[in-house]
């Protein structure tokens, strides 16, 4: 175990994505002034409209008088996506690993995860308004997984029980979607 120390940065992670998700949980993004978005815009020429669905376009600097080739904001966006995706990936994985550590398990969960990530945020997009608390649950679950992998060395001789663990983060899971729907009942048949 030379890089067990890993789970422990893993673990941070996980601590401090559930705190920032419990404390900004309805915090609305500023995608205007996203510090990606600003670098992008900074390093590379970007046209102020789309051009269809082209990420690139030919067009004449300003500048100089040349054709050059420009970015769309369809690509900026593209860019961003992938980099949601890069982040969602690097929480799942000390989520994974604090459930088993066999690679095989590791890499499909996580390609799995990835490929439906997209399809399954658009059917819970439509659904978000039914299940506001579940942004809690979901919080409390990385905070429980965290510390499950600095008390894990501590208490039950090094692996808190695969039972123990669903039982938490099913029960989390659970009573954010019955909350939700128990607070959301009234504003659902009012429409």
């Amino acid at each position: 175990m030379e890089f067990s120390w890993v789970m422990y940065l893993f673990a941070v992670i996980l601590l401090a994505t559930g705190i920032k998700m419990l404390i900004m949980v309805d915090h609305q993004p500023d995608i205007a002034n996203n510090p990606v978005l600003r670098f992008l815009k900074s390093h590379m020429r970007v046209t102020e409209t789309l051009h269809g669905q082209a990420f690139t376009v030919r067009q004449v600097n300003q500048n100089t008088g040349k054709t050059v080739l420009f970015a769309t904001p369809l690509l900026l966006c593209l860019i961003l996506v992938e980099i949601a995706d890069l982040v969602f990936a690097i929480d799942s994985v000390p989520a994974i690993f604090a459930i088993t550590p066999d690679p095989f398990i590791v890499y499909t969960s996580n390609i799995f995860a990835i490929l439906g990530l997209r399809a399954l945020y658009f059917a819970l997009a439509a659904m978000v308004h039914r299940f506001h608390y579940l942004k809690y649950a979901l919080a409390l679950v990385l905070i429980f997984i965290g510390a499950k992998i600095f008390l894990g060395d501590f208490m039950f001789d090094g692996k808190v029980p695969a039972s123990i663990s669903l039982a938490v983060t099913g029960g989390l899971l659970a009573a954010g979607i019955v909350f939700s729907l128990f607070k959301t009942r009234n504003k659902n048949s009012s429409n």
